[in-house]
């Protein structure tokens, strides 16, 4: 039997070469401990210690094996969704997070696929990411949180992106 987990997610390890580019200490960055670990830092504090396995796709070759399991679907961490940013800043990391997961896809095929991540603060930005991540990163679909700064997914604004997800065939994990 062919077996996917699809909920698993994955962290630039260069991340801080886009998020130190922000001002805003809300963004996440990562402090390196060792070629094994590293700390999330937000706001200056250490928000989780994560392993090989959150940024190297060879480890996670390696757990699929142990595992048992055939295929990986990577979604960005939803801390990174950073919802709260500004549209030209949401719009840059989500095009940033997209292109490492398309990147690691690229190189193993047959191991992983790809879920987009989309700046669902800007509703026009959020539908021009999700085509490209559909169109030319050639993704299934795209993650997105279950509340946007504060608001449902069922508020009149979100509509259009369900639209035009439905329209380009689209698959939306919620998050």
């Amino acid at each position: 039997m062919f077996k996917i987990d699809i909920h698993t997610h994955i962290i630039p390890k260069n991340l801080n070469e886009l998020t130190e580019t922000f001002s805003d200490p809300r963004f996440l960055r990562m402090d390196m401990l060792d070629d094994q670990n590293a700390l999330l830092q937000r706001n200056n504090n250490t928000f989780r210690k994560i392993g090989l396995n959150c940024w190297h796709p060879s480890k996670r070759i390696e757990d699929l094996s142990n595992t048992k399991v055939n295929m990986q679907i990577l979604s960005t961490i939803p801390v990174l969704f950073s919802y709260w940013a500004n549209d030209k800043a949401g719009y840059k990391l989500s095009q940033f997070l997209n292109d490492h997961i398309f990147q690691i896809v690229q190189e193993y095929p047959k191991h992983f696929l790809g879920l987009g991540t989309i700046p669902m603060q800007n509703t026009d930005l959020a539908i021009e990411e999700m085509d490209r991540c559909i169109n030319e990163l050639k993704f299934p679909g795209i993650q997105i949180g279950s509340n946007i700064n504060g608001e449902n997914l069922s508020e009149e604004k979100f509509i259009p992106i369900f639209e035009h997800a439905e329209k380009i065939d689209c698959s939306i994990f919620v998050h």
